[in-house]
């Protein structure tokens, strides 16, 4: 018996062990690890393009929130436009809301019953391109305000802080008083230049222009952002938004993006400037 399995076992096939797999060289390793990051470099521009284009979307759809508050504004005062600020008083009363140390009402403003939004961080006031930590917040407050700017030079001078002793006697714009409404500027993307301090946010668009004792001079600050890729968001008198270029205009600060579009006042801030 034990003699026939010996004779089995010796005939019997020889066992044979899986053969072990082939793992990646250095060398292969290397090569995909430099494929991946070139395809991680080529792809890179286009997603940063892509995120700057959705916050540029964003913007324009927050301007057009606030082109249909000076609307309706309007609507329910006689077609006037909203003023941006009531400031013979104290605290001062913004279209964004009223400044006290103790915070921000956003609620006292005079966009606030035509908005379904509370004034904070990401919300319809602030430009998402210009987040709040990335600026110098202005104000007694030194919280979220806006940083979009009204064009009250031009549609409410005597209720223009800082510039009204200049402009106060020219007449509060209506809607059927502006000639080309679809060129003048309501809301645009600001940031002011603070020599020696950066960029702060401003509530007011500023034009190129302005007047003063001695007649008009060139602003040594207009306050036009040009934060998307180098261009502006901006909400026209007639509802519709859009972004422009500079042109002709000049730009004050090339490190903030800080200019005007075009060289003078009209036709976006003041059309009818040459009259004043």
């Amino acid at each position: 018996m034990f003699p026939r399995r010996i004779a089995a076992l010796r005939f019997a096939p020889a066992l044979r062990w899986p053969a072990a797999r082939r793992g990646f060289s250095l060398v292969e390793l290397l090569v995909v690890v430099a494929v991946v990051a070139m395809l991680l470099a080529i792809l890179a521009p286009s997603l940063t393009a892509a995120r700057r284009q959705a916050r540029q979307v964003k913007c324009a759809s927050h301007l057009r929130q606030l082109a249909v508050a000076f609307h309706m504004y309007a609507q329910d005062h006689d077609g006037r436009a909203l003023p941006l600020a009531y400031f013979k008083q104290w605290p001062l009363v913004y279209w964004w809301g009223k400044d006290t140390p103790g915070g921000v009402d956003h609620t006292c403003g005079m966009t606030a019953p035509y908005l379904a939004s509370d004034l904070a961080a990401d919300s319809v006031f602030e430009c998402p391109e210009q987040a709040w930590g990335s600026y110098a917040p202005q104000g007694e407050a030194k919280g979220v305000t806006s940083t979009y700017g009204y064009n009250g030079y031009y549609l409410t001078p005597a209720q223009t802080p800082g510039w009204e002793r200049y402009i106060g006697h020219r007449p509060w714009q209506t809607l059927d008083s502006m000639p080309a409404p679809q060129r003048v500027f309501v809301f645009a993307d600001t940031l002011l230049e603070l020599p020696g301090a950066g960029g702060a946010n401003t509530a007011l668009l500023d034009p190129p222009w302005l007047l003063g004792r001695r007649g008009w001079s060139e602003n040594p600050y207009p306050t036009t952002s040009f934060r998307h890729a180098g261009r502006t968001n901006a909400a026209h008198a007639d509802g519709h938004v859009a972004a422009r270029l500079p042109g002709d205009g000049r730009v004050t600060s090339q490190e903030l993006r800080i200019g005007s579009v075009g060289a003078q006042n009209d036709p976006h801030y003041v059309p009818d400037w040459r009259e004043w």
